[in-house]
């Protein structure tokens, strides 16, 4: 059984999240895929998103997706308009913590490395009082002066003045001597009073934040709770922009991105740092799944779509404590199969997939998890609700679905219940 150590690292500086989605695809062909509802390029696979708008509601089959093969490196160029992950908002009070939020949205059917359907995965925030830094500890209480430092079972979390203005703004933040970006997305309803839950959508293959907060299907159900979200943007890869999840598929110090990330949205808003959560499509939601097991301290819960744990490196998935997954696969999925596999996504550096199973089972583990799931619910959802510390292991499969986002309307409810201890 994996270590629980409750102890948040609250000061783990510039540590960031970040978020997989396909970049600049609106009403396009995917980037290194094919165009949408054709055939892949030869020998061609996009672990990415691409999705035609306009698509199945939720629940719905992904429709017109041209099944590519795995094993070989994708055609560049093309785009994405919907999908996508989203935040939402809340309060913490002393002791404890409170979640709220949801968001859902309809994709379209998907194109290589594309999703389609409704829905997504979110992640919520953290907050931290403007200038100061997150200290190790329990629920923060009372007030702090802002620049102030919450402390163990002390103050709670300053809230910026002025609140920041409702909109999308482009940051960058600091990580290991480079400049990394993301787009900051404040709902109307967000009152820079309250401490709301943070949500990080990482894109897909080929993708940018600026692209995934254009897709996501998130915002427009989650706003009203003003839940803050980021769409943090990969960096440049064999095969696009890509994020770093072990094996593959990129270069870069992404787990320490996500962790700068968290941080310099907590300095800039009113952030609950109890309720941040991970989610993301294709590759976003692998490395939404990459946060589970090394920023368990960070995120409170993860909601991964089309996207498995790796043979690779699942021996070293070893979350700090207990942490709620829930992830959405569809069976008909040709980039990431549902039973799992090899895959050669990026060019020298194939990666094997656990399988939907696999990974819902190794979750149940890594949580040590007792009995049967229960379901599936009328949702296809199965879910292990006996493991440590209360959390929720859950697998949410779609019956002929292909490579889409998760449904957001399921996921935020589950994602909100469960907070930092």
């Amino acid at each position: 059984m994996h270590l629980r150590s409750r102890a948040m690292a609250r000061h783990a500086r510039w540590a960031v999240f970040a978020l997989l989605t396909c970049s600049g695809c609106s009403g396009g062909s995917d980037h290194d895929g094919s165009s949408a509802g054709g055939s892949p390029s030869s020998g061609g696979v996009l672990v990415g998103e691409a999705a035609n708008a306009g698509g199945t509601a939720a629940g719905g089959t992904g429709g017109g997706a041209g099944a590519p093969t795995l094993g070989g490196a994708v055609s560049s160029g093309g785009a994405m308009s919907s999908g996508g992950i989203m935040a939402a908002g809340g309060a913490v009070s002393s002791g404890g913590t409170m979640a709220a939020g949801g968001a859902v949205g309809t994709g379209g059917s998907s194109s290589l490395g594309g999703r389609s359907g409704q829905g997504g995965v979110t992640a919520a925030g953290a907050a931290v009082s403007s200038g100061g830094s997150r200290a190790a500890g329990g629920a923060e209480s009372g007030g702090a002066s802002a620049g102030g430092d919450s402390s163990s079972g002390g103050q709670s979390p300053t809230c910026p003045s002025p609140a920041l203005s409702p909109g999308d703004s482009n940051q960058t933040v600091p990580v290991g001597g480079s400049s990394r970006s993301y787009v900051l997305h404040v709902p109307a309803s967000y009152s820079g009073s309250i401490a709301a839950p943070l949500i990080v959508d990482f894109h897909g293959l080929g993708g940018s934040g600026t692209q995934e907060r254009s897709s996501s299907p998130y915002p427009g159900v989650v706003d009203g709770e003003g839940v803050v979200m980021a769409f943090p943007s990969g960096e440049a890869g064999p095969s696009g922009p890509a994020w770093n999840v072990g094996p593959c598929c990129v270069d870069t110090d992404d787990l320490a991105f996500a962790r700068a990330l968290v941080e310099h949205v907590e300095s800039l808003a009113c952030i609950d740092p109890k309720r941040v959560y991970a989610v993301g499509f294709s590759m976003g939601g692998g490395m939404s799944q990459y946060l589970a097991c090394h920023a368990a301290d960070i995120f409170a819960a993860v909601a991964p779509a089309a996207f498995d744990l790796l043979e690779e490196n699942v021996g070293d998935c070893t979350p700090s404590r207990a942490i709620t997954e829930i992830s959405f696969r569809g069976t008909s999925d040709p980039i990431v199969p549902y039973d799992g596999g090899y895959s050669s996504v990026v060019p020298g550096m194939p990666i094997t997939f656990l399988g939907a199973v696999g990974t819902f089972s190794k979750w149940a583990e890594l949580n040590g998890c007792t009995g049967n799931p229960s379901g599936p619910d009328t949702n296809n959802c199965q879910t292990y609700s006996q493991c440590d510390d209360g959390v929720e292991v859950t697998l949410c499969t779609k019956q002929g679905g292909s490579h889409e986002a998760g449904n957001a309307a399921v996921a935020w409810p589950v994602l909100k219940r469960h907070t930092l201890p």
